[in-house]
């Protein structure tokens, strides 16, 4: 078997633009809307965070898209959870490894976002302003 067959037979090379790669589903995780809040939530915390913690942090959020986006994130390695034995059981989030690196520059982005703000809304008036005319 030449080496080209032998890398077909592997795992595909990752490469984002491609409709076949796999990791467009991760990335639309971590960057949708509640994906990257959840993940900057959880790195900004010196602690795990129960469900209700992270959901209180993540204002506007509702129950069933707060557990589909940890669940995601768990599914794609990024986000951690662990159940604790107790009465009631008593269920903990945190970020792995991998969604701690991940985790960074999106907090780095939000922290841009947030330090530009100004900007940003005075681009957005002069847009709106110009559809107007």
């Amino acid at each position: 078997m030449s080496t080209s067959q032998e890398k077909s037979q592997n795992l595909p090379a990752a490469y984002v633009f491609s409709a076949l790669c796999s990791s467009r589903g991760a990335l639309q995780h971590l960057t949708g809307r509640w994906g990257s809040l959840t993940m900057v939530a959880l790195l900004e915390s010196s602690t795990p965070l129960r469900f209700a913690e992270l959901r209180r942090k993540i204002e506007g959020i509702s129950d069933r898209m707060m557990s589909q986006t940890l669940g995601q994130l768990e599914r794609d390695g990024m986000v951690k959870r662990e159940v604790r034995s107790s009465i009631p059981p008593h269920v903990d989030y945190s970020l792995t490894p991998l969604g701690i690196k991940v985790a960074r520059p999106l907090q780095t982005l939000t922290e841009i976002i947030e330090s530009q703000l100004d900007e940003v809304i005075a681009s957005q008036e002069l847009y709106d302003a110009n559809l107007e005319q």
